[in-house]
């Protein structure tokens, strides 16, 4: 039976593949993007003039105020998500402060993808999925830091922002013990996406490493009965990633995007 499901940052890079392999195998597949422009060529790539099962959802993920109204969109027209695709990321930007003070990547990378599953959980059922992109760089959350009163570079910004989201799938699995699962994963490091491009300068390694998991822990019986667990890809296994910090991050995160 096809899935519905939303995949964010789907207009490029793994989103974008993860996006078409799913449309491919029949699903009904939500796109989101941050530009019209960029999601309508994303349908365009994915669909062609075949696009009954495919829509698109347009929200700036470092505001955290338009959240809301991206999953009140999402709810207007669905009664039930089956998953959600924690995608979207930032990793170096020209603009690493948010109007509100607080570093880009936790807003994106953290702080969004937490608002938004706790406004679409409602509909999501016992046996759906949540999978959360972490990635195998983490540190420890300098949890000032996320507050905004300490300024961090690119990529301690980034890997802070990808450890915070690990730890709370963990969390967040824990209180759902009647489902849906939670995962968090690292779909393979240096991947070809613009994000790679852009932060490392290099041309990466083969997108269907990552976008082949993601499918894999969307929809196939190998990922359905596994939650609050961290799947390394690099390794091919899943990993121990420990809990510290959990509960701070989470009433950190519930502090600021109330």
């Amino acid at each position: 039976m096809p899935k519905t499901i939303l995949i964010t940052g789907a207009t490029d890079g793994i989103g974008l593949l993860t996006a078409k392999l799913l449309h491919q195998a029949g699903h009904n597949v939500l796109l989101h993007g941050r530009s019209q422009a960029k999601l309508a060529a994303a349908a365009s790539d994915i669909a062609g003039s075949g696009a009954d099962n495919l829509e698109t959802y347009l929200c700036d993920l470092s505001e955290l105020g338009a959240i809301g109204g991206l999953a009140d969109a999402f709810r207007s027209k669905h009664n039930q998500l089956d998953v959600l695709i924690n995608n979207a990321g930032v990793f170096k930007t020209p603009h690493p402060r948010t109007a509100d003070g607080l570093d880009v990547r936790f807003v994106v990378n953290t702080l969004a993808p937490y608002k938004l599953t706790r406004r679409l959980l409602p509909i999501i059922p016992t046996d759906g999925r949540i999978i959360n992109l972490s990635s195998a760089a983490q540190a420890s959350v300098d949890l000032q830091a996320m507050r905004g009163a300490r300024p961090l570079d690119d990529m301690d910004a980034y890997a802070q922002s990808k450890r915070a989201i690990t730890l709370w799938s963990m969390s967040l699995a824990e209180e759902l013990t009647d489902g849906p699962s939670v995962l968090a994963v690292n779909p393979g490091s240096l991947l070809a996406s613009k994000m790679v491009r852009e932060g490392f300068g290099v041309a990466g390694k083969d997108l269907h490493i990552g976008a082949d998991l993601l499918v894999d822990m969307a929809i196939s019986d190998r990922f359905r009965k596994e939650t609050g667990r961290y799947f390394d890809n690099d390794a091919g296994r899943f990993a121990d990633v420990g809990c510290e910090q959990s509960q701070e991050l989470v009433d950190i995160q519930n502090e600021l995007t109330r």
